[in-house]
């Protein structure tokens, strides 16, 4: 279902009615839509879309739905959604994940025939309107802003985007690595043979083999959708001991295209491997032009 951005506009413009809070109103479906998103629900979040977005919604790659939900409600992880009522007795939404939180605070919808737009003030004191549109089935989202959801579309600019805040993860993830070995090789003399030791340590406190200068995930070897391999090149001690670093996609494609390779000399290389390991042969990147996806 398409509407073009003159009627959006006009009817943006409509008279402000009471916010209607009961089951099935515009307000009640979008907090069940926010719900959903933040909760990342695939199948609730699917109903609450109008038939046709719904129907290319649910065909979406798994990690695509996920990235949608996401920016509908400003959280990475799943998170529990909690609702209340500002002082002013209107809708007050908050999803909250181990690592992050947001809330939006809805205003008094604005209804002509069967659309309906709703106010979201964000954290950032911004307010976009919430568009949505009635069917059969009841008030289902339509747009966000002045964009519409046509999901596909949507999608594919998003996970674009994705797809460059990955890379620059993964590459600060790279120069993290690369620093806390550093730190390891001033501290004990020599290089850790591998990214375990340099992970999180016991109650006992720092040592050679935990020592507690980076996270448990990336001690791993896997974070984000990237998979990083360290590795040592002939003695670990003394001034000519040197090391590699490499960082490649798990999953190639929406999730991360280019691979990169880092020396223990701070040069940064690499390119799009389709999925392969990037090495000292590939062209050297810089990373302040890295946000233009090549």
């Amino acid at each position: 279902m398409r509407l073009s951005l003159a009627l959006l506009l006009l009817l943006g413009a409509a008279t402000r009615l009471p916010a209607q809070e009961t089951a099935g109103g515009p307000s009640a479906s979008l907090l069940d839509a926010l719900g959903a998103a933040c909760r990342q629900q695939v199948g609730d979040f699917a109903r609450l879309l109008p038939e046709e977005s719904s129907e290319a919604f649910r065909n979406l790659p798994q990690i695509q739905q996920r990235e949608l939900m996401r920016r509908i409600v400003a959280v990475r992880e799943p998170g529990k959604p909690l609702r209340s009522s500002s002082v002013e007795g209107m809708p007050v939404f908050r999803c909250s994940s181990p690592a992050e939180s947001t809330e939006m605070r809805l205003g008094r919808e604005r209804t002509k025939g069967n659309l309906a737009f709703v106010p979201v003030t964000l954290p950032s004191e911004r307010t976009l309107d919430f568009g949505l549109v009635h069917e059969s089935s009841g008030w289902r989202l339509l747009s966000v802003g002045l964009a519409i959801l046509d999901v596909p579309q949507l999608v594919g600019q998003w996970t674009a985007q994705e797809i460059v805040s990955r890379e620059l993860r993964a590459v600060a993830a790279l120069r993290q690595i690369a620093a806390a070995a550093d730190t390891y090789r001033r501290g004990f003399g020599i290089l850790p043979e591998t990214l375990a030791q340099l992970g999180p340590s016991s109650k006992e406190g720092a040592s050679p083999d935990a020592a507690n200068l980076i996270d448990g995930e990336l001690a791993s070897g896997t974070k984000e959708n990237y998979a990083f391999r360290y590795r040592v090149f002939g003695t670990s001690r003394g001034p000519d001991a040197h090391y590699e670093i490499i960082a490649t996609p798990v999953q190639y494609g929406p999730a991360g295209k280019r691979s990169f390779y880092l020396d223990s000399d701070g040069v940064l290389r690499g390119a799009d491997k389709a999925g392969d390991v990037a090495g000292p042969d590939d062209p050297r990147l810089n990373e302040r032009l890295l946000e233009e996806q090549p």
